[in-house]
Order: structure tokens, then C-alpha cells, then sequence
């Protein structure tokens, strides 16, 4: 009996501290989702969940004996963070140790915490507070005194909890040895996958950031064409001298418009680096810019798209190397898909280059 009136005691109090709770609830999620934006962090998601007068009642019945007031446990309030990759939760947690008061007598790093034979449910648990730095509220002091807690654990990791958690964790029935067996081979499987999508992940920052030196420095040679270093040269503007001296020439204005759909086109072409890239403007400027004057002079426009420079490089290229209308046509129709209009347009930029003595 005099258990039961300690269980309701508890019971009351949470009842009575649900505007808390949710006051706590509304200020952590902001505080932390501000923090990630400032630095820049993606995550995968983020919940902030307030435990259920059920999910606590059966906690009391569990171990009630270890609370003498609801300030003794640390979950009604939690948060859980949920990171791509498993390198990203010691960065998050270097944010948080900074953003609330850690008790760390009670926080656990439950990734340390298996033995080097044992594999599973991995995660870092903080119980915190509310800083004063944060929030005060004279009306509400136990916004700073009443700990909550934190998790952050991966995508995968997250993935382990939640399956482990509905296949016997915390539950009543022993799991017999031959399906524990089989979990820890699942374990094993996502801990390996989870540090795989992090070690590649790595290497190909790595690699792009080297591509990016390489670029900057103007090593085209050593860096191999492929969509990424693609997008990388062209933030580079390698064509804006010549469009601008063009649009200069005509008075008209240029607009910006999409590169992209010139790379397979360019790799059917022969390029296999970005010097080959820069070889080709460099070879065929001039033709390119004899050609756009002609063009505009003939439609008359007072505008032309960024696009057209690199296209009417690859023109000259094209019938430089001798492949006539018929090349003109396939590079229309890669651009523009196929059609009728590609033939006539085809041999109109081909009488054109004949005037310039392209060909």
C-alpha cells in the first residue's frame, strides 16, 4: 500500500509538470536544430518525445524502487538525433557538450561499452540540463534543474535499436541462443556496413577536395573527366571570357543556362580530362566566336544563353575534324533529342561555317 501511494506521488507529479516538459521539449529541439543549421550538419532526423503515463507506470513497476521523486529519472524527457554516417556522432556530441550541462556521472557512450567479442546496440546517452544561457524563467525554475536525455547514434545504429527492441529487447521472454545468435550476425552485418558507408564517404571527400586543388591549380591534366570533376571545372566559368566577348561584340545580354547536358556529349567526343577540355576551348575559340557573330547577325537576337559558346565549340570541332553535317546533326540530336528540326538546323550552321571559311 504505501508503495502504491509512492508510484501515485510520482504518478501526480508528472501529471503535474506536463506544461514543463513540453516547454523543455520545445526549447531543446530549437536549440538544437539552430546548432546544426549554424555548423552546417545534415542529419537523418530528430524526434523529442515525452515518456506516456503508460510507458511510466510500467517503468515504476519495473523499478520503482530506485525513484524517490520524478526528478530521479532522467527519460520522461528525451531527444534522439539520428546521423548519417557513425563519424558524425562525435561531432554532434562535441556541439552538445557544449549547448547543456552534461551530468556526466550518469551519461554512458554505449559504443565503448561492448566487449571486443560482442556486437549490438550502440549509441552515445547523455543526461543534460537546460543552461541558464539557454533559457531562465523565474516563473519556471525547474526549466534548469530537471535533467533530460539525449541520444545520437547513426542511421544503422538506429536501425540495430529499433529492430533488437521489437525482436526481444526489454521483453519478458529469454530469446533462445540460436536467434540470438542469428541478431548478432545481423549486428555484425550493419556495424560493417555502417563503417563502410563512412570509410567511402571519407574517401571521396578526400578525393574531391584533391580535385578541387587540382583544378585550382590548374593541374587539368592529372584529373581524370567524370561528372564530378565536370561540375567542378565548369564552376570555373571556363567559357565566360569568350560569351562576354561575344554578347560585347552583338551589344545584346547574356543569360545564364545549364551546362550538364553537354558532358556525355563531350565524353563521346574523345574528352577523357579536364586539360582535354581546356585543349578544346583553347583550340576552337576563334572559330566558336566567328560562328556565334555570324549566328546573331543572321536571327538578329539581342540575347544568347552561356550554352551556346561551349556548343559552337564543339561545332567547330566537329567540322574541323571533318564529320560535316552529319556530325552537327548527332550533336544536335544528343542536346535537343532527335527531330527534323535538328537536319534543318544543322545545315544552316553549316552554310554559316562555309561563309567563315570553317570548313
Amino acid at each position: 500500500m504505501k508503495q502504491d501511494l509512492h508510484y501515485e506521488m510520482i504518478l501526480d507529479e508528472y501529471r503535474e509538470k506536463q506544461p514543463l516538459f513540453e516547454r523543455m521539449r520545445g526549447l531543446v529541439l530549437e536549440r538544437i536544430r539552430t546548432c546544426l543549421d549554424e555548423n552546417h550538419i545534415l542529419i537523418a532526423g530528430m524526434e523529442g518525445r515525452i515518456k506516456t503515463e503508460k510507458s511510466l507506470t510500467g517503468k515504476l513497476d519495473l523499478k520503482g524502487y530506485k525513484y524517490h521523486t520524478l526528478a530521479d529519472i532522467t527519460d520522461i524527457f528525451g531527444v534522439r538525433v539520428v546521423t548519417y554516417y557513425s563519424n558524425e556522432v562525435d561531432l554532434i556530441s562535441a556541439h552538445v557538450e557544449r549547448l547543456f550541462d552534461i551530468d556526466w556521472e550518469n551519461s554512458v557512450d554505449k559504443r565503448k561499452m561492448l566487449e571486443t567479442d560482442r556486437l549490438g546496440y550502440m549509441s552515445m546517452h547523455y543526461i543534460c540540463r537546460i543552461p541558464e544561457s539557454v533559457c531562465k524563467d523565474p516563473d519556471m525554475p525547474e526549466l534548469n534543474q530537471i535533467r533530460f536525455e539525449l541520444q545520437i547514434r547513426s542511421l544503422l545504429q538506429h536501425a540495430w535499436a529499433n529492430l533488437y527492441h521489437d525482436m526481444g529487447y526489454k521483453n519478458d521472454v529469454e530469446i533462445p541462443i540460436e536467434y540470438q545468435r542469428d541478431m548478432n550476425l545481423l549486428a555484425g552485418m550493419l556495424e560493417l556496413a555502417d563503417a563502410q558507408f563512412t570509410r567511402i564517404r571519407k574517401e571521396i571527400n578526400d578525393y574531391r577536395r584533391n580535385v578541387q586543388s587540382l583544378v585550382a591549380t590548374g593541374n587539368f591534366n592529372e584529373v581524370p573527366l567524370n561528372g564530378d570533376t565536370f561540375h567542378t571545372y565548369m564552376k570555373l566559368k571556363p567559357y565566360l571570357s569568350l560569351a562576354e566577348k561575344i554578347v560585347g561584340v552583338n551589344q545584346a545580354k547574356l543569360y545564364e543556362d545549364s551546362i550538364a547536358p553537354y558532358y556525355p556529349v563531350l565524353r563521346r567526343m574523345g574528352m577523357k580530362t579536364i586539360g582535354d577540355l581546356e585543349r578544346l576551348r583553347n583550340t576552337y575559340s576563334d572559330g566558336a566566336f566567328q560562328l556565334a557573330l555570324i549566328q546573331m547577325a543572321g536571327t538578329g537576337s539581342d540575347s544568347m544563353a552561356y550554352s551556346m559558346v561551349l556548343q559552337n565549340i564543339c561545332i567547330v570541332a566537329i567540322l574541323k575534324q571533318g564529320f560535316g553535317e552529319a556530325g552537327v546533326i548527332r550533336l544536335l540530336a544528343s542536346l535537343y533529342g532527335e527531330g527534323e528540326h535538328n537536319v534543318k538546323h544543322a545545315k544552316i550552321i553549316y552554310e554559316q561555317a562555309k561563309k567563315i571559311n570553317l570548313i
